[in-house]
């Protein structure tokens, strides 16, 4: 440390994380269960990004919302367990209880990527990569 320079001791984000994000613009939804499993809640959430190790996302409300839940991405099945670090108005970002495989990070991106790029429950798309809307008849 005796040679480096004013700039290695400034702390940054970028050096500091350990996956990659990706910036989205896709419709999810929460689920939480109350403590006893006496109920289920569900709301939807719009995702702003993800990584293999969490996500942002807004919702509209935050009241009565806990710390832990689950988010499904819409057009996958698989729920993500999350744990809530940060919380403000109605932006919340969440850890990954276990991070997500990259194969499945890679169909998340790449269908948000596609316009039109929706997914069946099994994460293949049912539109071909491209535009992602049909020809009319009339160009047929």
């Amino acid at each position: 440390m005796k040679d480096a320079n004013v700039y290695a001791r400034v702390r940054s984000e970028f050096y500091e994380r350990k996956f990659e994000r990706y910036a989205l613009n896709r419709a999810g939804s929460i689920m939480s269960v109350r403590p006893g499993l006496s109920q289920v809640s569900v709301r939807s959430c719009q995702l702003i990004d993800i990584s293999r190790g969490g996500a942002s996302f807004t919702v509209h409300s935050t009241t009565g919302l806990p710390t832990h839940y689950y988010l499904t991405i819409l057009g996958f099945s698989r729920k993500i367990g999350c744990a809530e670090i940060y919380r403000r108005d109605e932006r919340i970002s969440v850890a990954f209880i276990k991070p997500i495989d990259e194969a499945l990070l890679r169909k998340i991106v790449r269908a948000d990527f596609f316009t039109g790029g929706s997914t069946t429950t099994g994460g293949r798309a049912n539109t071909k990569p491209g535009l992602g809307v049909r020809p009319s008849p009339d160009f047929v």
